[in-house]
This record gives C-alpha cells, sequence and structure tokens, in this order.
C-alpha cells in the first residue's frame, strides 16, 4: 500500500514540475511524441456575401447566417454591401433598413457595412444629390473607413460614388467606375496610418480589380497603394452574387463572395452559387479563409434524446394513397384524381413536396408537384390529377410518389431523406363487348408458380351460401393441385389430391371437406367441377352429377389473402401447389348454384347479381384478364400463367392433339 502511494506522489509531483514546460504530460511510458498546438495569437473573423437582388424571403437566409454565426463565435462579421434592396425612395427605404438591422443585431458581436449599388442607388422623384449617402451613413455608418483589431487592420472603401455630377448613378457606365481623388487621398493617408499593423483586409461591393466588368476603372491606382503598404494581405468584394477566386496578385490574394440571402443565377454550389459566409482565421503572421455553406453550422446542444426521437417520427412519414389504385379501360388510358394523405406525429411542422415520376413517360400529372407545410400533430390531403395518355398495354408501368420532407425544428431545417410510394394500377370496368362468345381460350399453367391472382377485398363473398365452379383439363393426377383457391388455416378451395377432388371450407375452426372416390376425373380431359356451400352442407359436382355431401354447419373463418386459380396461397400470399394443366370459366358465386343431384353445365356463363367473380379468360390486357362481373375483380396472371386456344366437351380432351 506504500509503495502505491509513494508511485501516486511521484506521478503528482513529476505532473506539477512539468505543468508549463511544453510537453505532454502522462503517466504512462514513453511513445509518440505529440506535436503542440502554436501558441500565437488567433483570432476569426466571417464576411458575409449580398443580400439583396433575390425573393423577399432571402431574409430568412440572412437569420440563419446569424443563427450560424452566433454558434461559431467569431470576434466580428463584415459585410461587402448590398443590404437593402433599394432602389426607391427614403420611406421605402427605411423599412428595409430597419428590417436588415433588426436580423444583424442579433448578431453576438460587432458588424460592420459595406455601402453597395443597392444600398445607395435612388429610383423615382426627387432624386437628392448623392442619392441615399445621407440615409446610409446615418443608419449604417461612413461610406469609407477602418478600424483596428488585435494588430489587424480593416479597410472599406466605397465603390460607386458616381461622377461627381447629379446624374443618376449606374454602375454600367465607364465613367461611374472610378473611386474619387478625394478617396483615394483618404486611402494613402489610412494605410500609412496602419503602417504599423501586422496585415490589412480591405472590404469593397464591386470588385474593381475584374477589368472585364469595370472598363476604365482606376483600380489600378487602387491597387498600386495596396502594394506600396506592404502589409495588405487580401481585398474581399461582392456584387457579382458567384464565388470567384481571382488569386494573389503582388503579393494580395482577391476574392469575391456570392450571396447570403441574395439572388442566385443557379442552386449549385459547387459552381460557385450559393448562400454562404467567408470564415478568416487570423494569426500573427497568417491567415486562412474558409467558405461555410448558410445552415450548415451545427449546435451538439441540440442532439438531445428528444431529437432523435422527432427525427425518427419525421422519417418514417409518408405517403398514404386514399383514393385507391390508378384505373385504366381496356385500352389502356386513363384519368382520374390521385389523394396522398401525410400525417405529421412530430411537435415541429413538417414541409414537404409531393413529386410524382416514374418510367412510363405516358403518365401525366397536373400539378407536376404539391408543396404544403404540415403543422405539428396535423394531417394534410394532397390531390393530383392524373392521365395516361397512351393506348395499349404494352410498356405499362405504374407511376411513384416521391415525398421529399424538412422538419422545421427550432430555426433548423432538418432534410430528410425521401421516400417513394408505388401507385397501385388497376384495371377499371371493361365493357360487355370486351367479352367475346366466339373467342375459345383459357388458362395454361407452366412456368415458375404459376396462377392466376384476384385480391380477396375485390371478391366481396360474404358469409352465406356461395359456390365455386371452373372448366379443367389436368395433364396429370400427381401430388397436391389447387384449383381455385385461397386456403390458410381458413378460408375454401376445390384441390386434388390422391386421386380425389375435394371441396373445402373452415367452419368454426375446423376444415369440412366434401371430397370425390379416386379415379372421378381423368388426366387429359375436360371436367366441369363444383363445390357448393348452402346453409347446412357442402356438395361436390364433377360434370354435373353429385360426387359427395357432406353436414356443414358453423361459420366461414376468413382471411385477407389472395385467391387464386391454378394454385394455393401460402402465408405470405405467394402461390404454391401449382395445377399441371389447364382452366377455363372460372365463377364464384354469393349464392348456392346447384341444389339437385345433377344438372347440366353450361360452356359459358353469363354474368347475374349473385356473380361475385366470373373469368371468360377470352382475352388478356397487358397481366390482366378482365372478369365480367359487377365487381370487376380482375385476375392477373403471374409465373408463366397465359391464355391459349382451348375446344371444351365435358369428359373429353378435344383440344388434346394441338400443341400450345
Amino acid at each position: 500500500m506504500k509503495s502505491l502511494l509513494l508511485a501516486a506522489a511521484l506521478v503528482a509531483l513529476c505532473a506539477v514540475s512539468r505543468a508549463d514546460d511544453g510537453r505532454i504530460h502522462t503517466s504512462r511510458g514513453s511513445g509518440r511524441l505529440l506535436p503542440l498546438p502554436k501558441e500565437d495569437g488567433v483570432f476569426h473573423f466571417v464576411i458575409y456575401g449580398d443580400r439583396t437582388g433575390g425573393v423577399p424571403a432571402g431574409v430568412r437566409v440572412l437569420e440563419q447566417a446569424v443563427v450560424d454565426t452566433n454558434l461559431l463565435g467569431p470576434d466580428l462579421v463584415m459585410t461587402v454591401g448590398d443590404l437593402v434592396q433599394g432602389y426607391n425612395q427614403t420611406a421605402e427605404w427605411l423599412v428595409q433598413m430597419r428590417e436588415f438591422r433588426g436580423v444583424m443585431d442579433r448578431l453576438d458581436m460587432a458588424w460592420f457595412p459595406v455601402p453597395g449599388n443597392h444600398d445607395i442607388f435612388w429610383r423615382g422623384d426627387g432624386r437628392p444629390l448623392g442619392e441615399h449617402e445621407a440615409s446610409y451613413e446615418k443608419h449604417f455608418g461612413p461610406l469609407w473607413y477602418w478600424f483596428a483589431h488585435k494588430k489587424t487592420g480593416f479597410l472599406v472603401l466605397f465603390t460607386d460614388e458616381g461622377d461627381g455630377t447629379d446624374k443618376a448613378r449606374d454602375f454600367s457606365e465607364p465613367a461611374m467606375v472610378q473611386m474619387s481623388d478625394a478617396q483615394l487621398a483618404w486611402l494613402a493617408a489610412s494605410l500609412e496610418e496602419m503602417r504599423e499593423l501586422k496585415q490589412v483586409f480591405v472590404f469593397l461591393h464591386h470588385p474593381r480589380w475584374m477589368a472585364s466588368r469595370y472598363k476604365g476603372s482606376n483600380w489600378p491606382r487602387v491597387h498600386d497603394l495596396l502594394v506600396a503598404a506592404r502589409n495588405v494581405r487580401a481585398v474581399f468584394a461582392g456584387h457579382i452574387h458567384r464565388m470567384h477566386y481571382d488569386g494573389k496578385k503582388d503579393g494580395i490574394e482577391y476574392f469575391a463572395l456570392a450571396t447570403t440571402g441574395g439572388s442566385l443565377g443557379e442552386d449549385l454550389p459547387a459552381g460557385g452559387w450559393l448562400h454562404h459566409m467567408n470564415v478568416v482565421s487570423v494569426r500573427d503572421d497568417s491567415y486562412t479563409v474558409a467558405t461555410i455553406p448558410v445552415g450548415a453550422v451545427l449546435d451538439p446542444r441540440q442532439f438531445t434524446t428528444e431529437r432523435w426521437a422527432e427525427v425518427d417520427r419525421a422519417r418514417g412519414v409518408s405517403a398514404r394513397v386514399t383514393s385507391g389504385a390508378l384505373e385504366v379501360d381496356e385500352l389502356g388510358k386513363a384519368w382520374g384524381r390521385c389523394v396522398a394523405r401525410l400525417e405529421n406525429p412530430c411537435a415541429q411542422p413538417l414541409e414537404v413536396t409531393l413529386v410524382p415520376e416514374g418510367d412510363d413517360a405516358a403518365w401525366v400529372f397536373s400539378p407536376e408537384h404539391l408543396h404544403a407545410v404540415i403543422p405539428a400533430g396535423e394531417a394534410r390531403e394532397l390531390e393530383l390529377a392524373y392521365l395516361r395518355r397512351a393506348a395499349g398495354f404494352d410498356g405499362l408501368r405504374g407511376p411513384r410518389l416521391r415525398l421529399e420532407k424538412e422538419l422545421l425544428a427550432g430555426g433548423l431545417r432538418i432534410t430528410l431523406l425521401p421516400k417513394t410510394t408505388e401507385l397501385t394500377v388497376g384495371l377499371g370496368a371493361v365493357t360487355d363487348a370486351f367479352f367475346v362468345a366466339s373467342a375459345e381460350h383459357g388458362v395454361v399453367f407452366a412456368g415458375k408458380a404459376p396462377a392466376v391472382r384476384v385480391e380477396s377485398g375485390d371478391l366481396g363473398l360474404d358469409d352465406g351460401p356461395f359456390s365455386v365452379e371452373a372448366w379443367l383439363r389436368l395433364d396429370d393426377l400427381d401430388g397436391f393441385q389447387s384449383l381455385v383457391a385461397k386456403i390458410e388455416s381458413s378460408e375454401y378451395g376445390l384441390s386434388l389430391s390422391g386421386g380425389k377432388l375435394r371441396f373445402q371450407v373452415h367452419l368454426d375452426g375446423k376444415y369440412v371437406t366434401a371430397a370425390s372416390a379416386p379415379g372421378a376425373v381423368n388426366a387429359g380431359a375436360w371436367h366441369h367441377v363444383a363445390g357448393v356451400r348452402d346453409t347446412a352442407e357442402l356438395r361436390l359436382y364433377i360434370d354435373g352429377r353429385l360426387a359427395a355431401r357432406v353436414d356443414a354447419p358453423g361459420s366461414r373463418t376468413r382471411n385477407q389473402l389472395p385467391l387464386f386459380i391454378g394454385a394455393d396461397p401460402d402465408k405470405s400470399g405467394a402461390p404454391v401447389r401449382a395445377v399441371h394443366g389447364r382452366m377455363d370459366e372460372v365463377r364464384v358465386s354469393a349464392s348456392a348454384r346447384y341444389t339437385g343431384d345433377a344438372f347440366e353445365p353450361a360452356a359459358r356463363h353469363a354474368p347475374d347479381e349473385a356473380t361475385r367473380l366470373l373469368l371468360h379468360f377470352d382475352a388478356a390486357l397487358g397481366d390482366w384478364v378482365p372478369d365480367h362481373s359487377a365487381r370487376r375483380a380482375h385476375g392477373r396472371l403471374e409465373g408463366g400463367a397465359k391464355l391459349v386456344p382451348v375446344r371444351r366437351r365435358a369428359g373429353e380432351g378435344a383440344d388434346a392433339p394441338r400443341a400450345f
């Protein structure tokens, strides 16, 4: 114990003795020698670009820049002019001045203006000599000035003096891109006064050093004065609303800023068009300049558990389509309205943009996008009109809705990843003329998991009596083959197993089965099969003859899985236990169609009030097989199922010689 205390005391003594000797202090042994930081003085200042020339909402960008700057905590903020929209008269100018100053005065540090043409130029009646110069100097400060901070000079020049006449000012005229002799004399004297400063930075509005923009300018005289001072390091300007670096000229770097709320030619940061601020870090013998986009500065204290939860709620928001499928007609054309419901579960507003898009160029939406701000805890329904102009089903693809989201969290815009909602395309009503009685086709099942899929909700088959029937011709009697079924620990189906035809209905928690004797159906022959459930029993018919009947009281157990023709759904709704052969004329009815011991099967059915599904398989529209009932419960061909010509006669393989 004594040895441990002694070791601790030695470590503490070592730490005390070396606390200011410029070394890394540790209780560990030797290792990599870590370099220590410089101890020379350093400070930072920020420069804002133009605020004007854009939409009034640009002031929101300026507000965000102030928030960002306060987080960075520089010593001071400089501007490069165009503070107010200007080009007006005094009353309007004063309103704009108060707005700008009201935002800038939220800075935690001092800020310094630079006059630009928007701040000075007058438009309208009563133009005074000097235009807005007097108002500017009264409310912002001198047109040119300098000050020192931590042995560094900050020099502001005025680039919109005019030509000394009472002519309206216009920076596009060569005579008005000069700096007056009075300002140049002041500049020369000021540079002499700043000679003992370690470095000087210059700020102005117009980048007059760009000779192609300002032909005939006397900037070369200014540049010569700056070079002669020997301590001017960089010049910063604005006006062109696009970042530009002109390199180092005679030891002086020239920078043009883009905007901090002003108009942008494009939203292209990599091309120099962006809202930003420049951060300058100044040391005794050097400086660095970095650009930070407005809104990129984050407060780490905002990333609380509550913020996490709020963002996660916003991430989960998606567009829920409440208007159903986009319906195409039998020609492949479509028109209608798509309604998407958006719910904001957050404690802050959510700004959203809904954009329709897709691979099928035939779809047209109006408007092309929708924009909305959804208040906290509220919901909005956004509606788009849609049109599909092309006829036909080749290349038909469903469009998508892309939801772009921004969470407006306490002055911070949190941009979230977009969410995409696939829009379902459905087949609408099909005219009776489509169902041509002479078309002798059926469906053949070949390929991987072939089936015809009918959505459960489309059938509308309630509790009570019902019938399921079809024409079929099996290639073989092997294994378990589901004919017409939605069986999955519930519901009903016609199937073949062990050579027996079965009709099963799930009643009061168990299956009740009516099964034929083996050999009741033959491979290679057409048969009509029907399952009937009335209020008391199940009956199974083959070729119009009663093959089995069983008592069947109870209530049918329901599911929302699809009904498959030629297969059976598994738990996920995928087709399994496919038919080996072909089928035709499938009908589901909300009635006990057949009650006696025998009937004559119809070669073709006609829809009536009890019909919930009637598939003739006459022709397909894309992968849809139209339903002839009023339910429009159209089937979809899946997994290689396709329509082929057939000729049917009960008990005979009439179309067997054909190769399909």
